[in-house]
């Protein structure tokens, strides 16, 4: 399977500046307006890899699991790369979380979109979905667990550097993303993108060794400043290598275009903060990375 690059804004698509140069693989060629930190465009559809995607199979101890793994296939065979563990949303592992596991492998990078609801449990309404958010959020240690089975399937792709492996989640993804980092699981970083950000157990976070980006919605009415305000108290206490960035003016679910144009509904797509979202994203991996 081959695609080329979206020319809208991702805040999946991990810039190709940031390829990996220095992960035991080929050096793979770097859009220019993605080097220079721009917003994807049609120029960089030149530079996209052609991938390989499969459905692969896992399990969480007796629960089987569906996720959606692509990678790049114009490198060394025997090359490691830098991998992206995807966290879908309430929704489950739909087309668009595969399409966005597509952009990054078109940059370089090993992806999987991590199934955590279970294999063919796939809500069909918000209603479903949200009986599901329900359930996983109150079970920490299941969310956590699907998390970790998810992040041994991935380390275990002979195409990853099991040493640069980054979690990515949007919303209820997200929420799952900074649990796995509580968990203690070595992760080189989170990046949580209008996520919710509570946790019944904030010490937990002494356990984290990722670095963590929460990349928020100033205006998000479903993560209430007292969220926030306890995230921070927990990333602090924690010593935690942390950051939190909000964006004005932008609401829950500011990076999906089929949430509308409303902020007044509370969730709204936003392209300002989807664009900057994905900047800082590349900024913090460039760092996290050395690269």
């Amino acid at each position: 399977m081959t695609r080329l690059f979206d020319s809208a804004p991702c805040v999946f698509a991990i810039a190709a500046s940031l390829s990996p140069l220095a992960c035991g693989g080929v050096p793979l060629p770097v859009a220019p307006d993605v080097a220079k930190g721009a917003a994807p465009s049609s120029a960089a559809a030149a530079f996209a890899h052609p991938i390989h995607s499969e459905t692969v199979d896992y399990k969480d101890g007796a629960t089987p699991l569906e996720g959606y793994l692509a990678y790049p296939t114009d490198g060394d065979a025997a090359a490691k790369y830098p991998a992206i563990l995807v966290f879908h949303d309430w929704m489950g592992v739909s087309a668009d979380t595969k399409r966005r596991a597509d952009m990054v492998a078109e940059l370089g990078y090993v992806a999987l979109a991590a199934d955590v609801y279970g294999k063919g449990v796939r809500p069909g309404s918000p209603d479903e979905a949200m009986k599901l958010v329900v359930k996983y959020k109150g079970d920490r240690p299941l969310m956590r667990a699907r998390g970790q089975a998810a992040l041994a399937r991935l380390v275990s792709d002979t195409h990853v550097d099991a040493s640069k492996v980054v979690a990515v989640g949007y919303c209820f993804g997200g929420t799952e993303a900074l649990e796995l980092a509580r968990s203690g699981s070595a992760l080189a970083g989170v990046v949580s993108f209008h996520g919710g950000l509570d946790t019944p157990h904030p010490d937990d976070a002494k356990s984290i060794k990722a670095r963590i980006l929460a990349l928020h919605g100033a205006d998000d009415p479903y993560v209430k400043p007292s969220d926030v305000a306890a995230f921070e108290d927990e990333m602090r206490n924690a010593k935690i290598d942390w950051e939190l960035k909000a964006y004005g003016g932008a609401v829950h679910a500011f990076t999906v275009k089929g949430a509308g144009d409303d902020p007044s509904k509370g969730a709204a797509y936003n392209a300002k903060a989807d664009a900057r979202s994905w900047t800082d994203m590349r900024a913090f991996l460039g760092e996290l990375w050395g690269h």
